[in-house]
């Protein structure tokens, strides 16, 4: 069923008078091609913890020019908490890229302590979602080389999932081309040129002291920081509008294709 509605979304791209740009196909995505991800549970045997991954492929036929994976933020360990994100991984698939959205929080884990230096109490999760990463990075690696550009690997986290993706590269070096961060809030930005950094900020929760570099060490870096002046930290996801989501689309796509 997924391939026949993949390729009724091939087909209906080609027909002429179709609107343009990243909000209309948007809109057309959401109607006529809803990715429907493969749900399943990794097992990494060296920590003894499960891993549930979505996956999000592109339409048939199609190699991806790189591999996404998202970290979702802070969702006090519901279990659903990486399939809210839909609206970014449906979007990224039907641009052609395959995405995987992991679980990062277990029902039987330890609540996130919300007293405390963050840098100093969240830190052990932060490392916990940067395994994460890895495990299913090269799981992907090698299950779906054929299918995709596993050499170049982007990492998008929103809020506590950007602390992770952050912390991932300063972690393990020389993995991953690019991080995206959602309004990530307390881990660092890697002050680094390889990976290229970008993050979106929102309009209403400021970031700690020290996570976003200065405005001249940001430009000496390359390191990308964009506000949207409409959207608060907690409509980054699903819950925020079609004009927010199209506008975070819109960024991602224009980071993910930057040189």
């Amino acid at each position: 069923m997924n391939r026949i509605v993949s390729l009724l979304g091939l087909l209906l791209c080609l027909l002429p008078g179709l609107p343009k740009g990243v909000y209309a196909q948007q809109k057309q995505q959401k109607s006529l091609l809803t990715v429907r991800p493969d749900t399943l549970t990794l097992f990494d045997k060296a920590r003894s913890r499960p891993i549930p991954i979505a996956i999000f492929r592109p339409m048939p036929g199609i190699i991806s020019p790189g591999l996404i994976i998202l970290s979702h933020g802070y969702g006090a360990n519901d279990p659903g908490s990486y399939l809210t994100y839909r609206g970014i991984c449906n979007f990224l698939a039907w641009q052609g890229y395959m995405v995987i959205s992991i679980q990062h929080e277990l029902p039987t884990d330890e609540l996130i302590p919300m007293e405390g230096k963050p840098q100093i109490v969240r830190r052990p999760f932060w490392e916990k979602g940067a395994d994460n990463i890895l495990f299913v990075i090269r799981y992907a690696q090698a299950h779906y080389s054929a299918q995709c550009n596993t050499r170049n690997i982007i990492l998008i986290g929103h809020s506590n999932g950007g602390d992770m993706s952050a912390l991932f590269p300063q972690k393990y070096p020389g993995i991953v081309s690019k991080v995206i961060t959602l309004d990530n809030r307390r881990m660092a930005l890697p002050r680094t040129r390889k990976p290229k950094i970008y993050t979106l900020r929102s309009s209403d929760q400021p970031a700690d002291e020290g996570v976003l570099p200065a405005e001249t060490e940001a430009k000496k870096l390359g390191i990308k920081i964009i506000k949207l002046p409409a959207t608060i930290h907690n409509d980054m996801d699903d819950g925020g509008t079609e004009a927010q989501q199209a506008e975070i689309n819109q960024y991602i796509l224009q980071f993910l294709k930057e040189k």
